[in-house]
């Protein structure tokens, strides 16, 4: 085992109320790229920029180079939860975490067992007719004989229920990771740059006693926490389960 696992688990141990903020770093291990790595989304060439293809207005204006992209680089059908997702599963089933925050859109924090998530960024899994609101799930765009997914019901175009750029971020969303993050002792920030406003502020409404951050790069918020880990977070918190439901 290692000590950072150890470090981890002893605070897990003395936390009831902790909440997990996570970001993209909390995927990868599942096969899903980050964004800003050397090899991430962000730094792969592209006829436009991946930031420009991914904003309101180039759905709106050039939805056809938006869906091939959304549905090459946004969808991975067959990533499966890690132990990153399976330990925080267990840590709520446990009634230590009581909500996880995160600014993934794959669902698969639900597909490990989580039920208190909040998605800053929204889900792939939930899209909405733009028209009249007819719900749809990912089969949907995933399945769209044509490259852009159309209602069936009035023919309008059907819009993945993620947050794009030049778009707010859902104010019930925001207000339900404040309440957790207000009243947790326990913070643990994984898998994050905490360069992605607003939703990288939310940690200043954390003032709870233990602060860890689980990151293989450096972060605005290091000089604040308690326990920095550098290690994979799949691995480390598979580790840290470990020792918590054994030792």
């Amino acid at each position: 085992m290692s000590e950072s696992a150890k470090l981890l688990a002893e605070a897990i141990k003395k936390s009831n109320n902790m909440v997990f903020f996570g970001g993209a770093g909390v995927s990868t291990e599942s096969g899903i790229p980050d964004f800003r790595s050397s090899g991430g989304i962000y730094n792969q060439k592209y006829r436009y920029p991946p930031e420009q293809i991914v904003s309101h207005t180039f759905f709106v204006y050039s939805p056809e180079i938006f869906f091939e992209f959304y549905k090459e680089k946004m969808i991975y059908e067959d990533a499966k939860p890690n132990k990153a997702h399976i330990a925080l599963a267990e840590l709520e089933n446990m009634g230590k975490l009581k909500a996880v925050i995160t600014q993934n859109i794959d669902g698969l924090h639900q597909a490990a067992g989580s039920k208190n998530v909040f998605e800053l960024h929204g889900s792939i899994h939930r899209n909405y007719c733009t028209k009249c609101g007819t719900f749809y799930g990912l089969d949907a765009i995933v399945n769209s004989k044509e490259v852009i997914p159309k209602c069936e019901k009035c023919g309008a175009i059907i819009k993945p229920d993620v947050v794009l750029y030049e778009e707010g971020l859902d104010g019930k969303v925001i207000d339900g990771s404040v309440r957790a993050i207000r009243k947790a002792d326990t913070m643990i920030i994984g898998g994050t740059s905490l360069n992605v406003y607003p939703a990288a502020g939310l940690i200043h409404d954390f003032s709870g006693h233990t602060l860890i951050l689980i990151n293989k790069s450096a972060t605005p918020a290091d000089s604040r926490a308690d326990i920095v880990i550098r290690e994979p977070i799949g691995e480390v918190m598979g580790e840290a389960m470990d020792i918590v439901k054994n030792g």
